[in-house]
């Protein structure tokens, strides 16, 4: 079975869906099956693996609310290795349907993971940027979380809230679940802020923390734009060394 990992971290603008679209493309380039979930309205994740309309048919939507298999629902990538199934606007409406089911709201995606556990190595969810219950229901289906962090001064505000959530899944919906890892993005480390916010994510996350930092990049702001991940649009910046070497360290963990 697929190990499943939710990227999640209620503040946006934090390089969530970057860090799980990058590191996603190094696995695969890794020879790793890996399929990415776009758990967001915003549609981020999918047009940075180039599908660029936000009311696509057969979108992670149907898969949640309309019965469809999650099989139906995968595409392909320009990566032979990685696949994805991509997001709607439409998502935006799925809480409130989810809302109204009586029994097993929260397993809704976990039971449509199952059906296409044994076709991938990992899973990676990039869950939307709130704690509602798409972002639950991530969760309950998922191994472990990891949480990007951006090097700034509000980098931690809104962890203890996070981490309760976090905390309550795993006592009340999936006793598995745990932390994979932090990855600190936008780190300079020429900045003593981008290192006083290092340290004290450390105080707090010790040894989850990943070492490699994923820096302030251009090109990876720019990558999403043509609908590639960064390693296939400029396979030497700095940030794309940076997932590459993230990669060989979540391998390694």
């Amino acid at each position: 079975m697929a190990r499943i990992i939710s990227f999640s971290n209620q503040k946006g603008g934090v390089g969530k869906t970057t860090s799980c679209v990058n590191l996603a493309t190094a696995l695969a380039l890794r020879s790793k099956r890996v399929l990415v979930v776009d758990f967001d309205a915003q549609c981020n994740a999918s047009s940075a693996l180039g599908e660029f309309d936000k009311q696509p048919k057969n979108s992670v939507y149907d898969v949640l609310c309309d019965d469809l298999p999650a099989k139906d629902a995968i595409r392909k990538s320009e990566l032979e290795n990685l696949s994805f199934i991509p997001s709607s606007c439409d998502l935006a409406g799925a809480e409130l349907e989810l809302s109204q089911i009586v029994i097993g709201r929260e397993r809704v995606l976990q039971d449509k993971l199952a059906e296409i556990g044994d076709d991938f190595d990992f899973i990676f969810i990039d869950c939307p940027p709130s704690l509602g219950l798409l972002t639950v229901n991530a969760l309950t289906a998922s191994n472990g979380v990891i949480i990007p962090i951006q090097s700034e001064y509000y980098a931690l505000e809104g962890m203890s809230q996070m981490m309760n959530t976090i905390k309550l899944v795993k006592k009340f919906l999936n006793k598995q679940l745990e932390v994979d890892g932090v990855i600190l993005t936008m780190f300079d480390n020429r900045s003593k802020l981008s290192r006083g916010v290092y340290e004290e994510i450390i105080k707090v996350f010790g040894d989850k923390v990943f070492e490699t930092k994923i820096p302030r990049n251009i090109r990876l702001a720019e990558a999403p734009s043509y609908g590639k991940p960064v390693m296939l649009y400029d396979k030497k910046c700095s940030g794309a060394v940076a997932y590459s070497a993230l990669a060989d360290e979540f391998l390694a963990k």
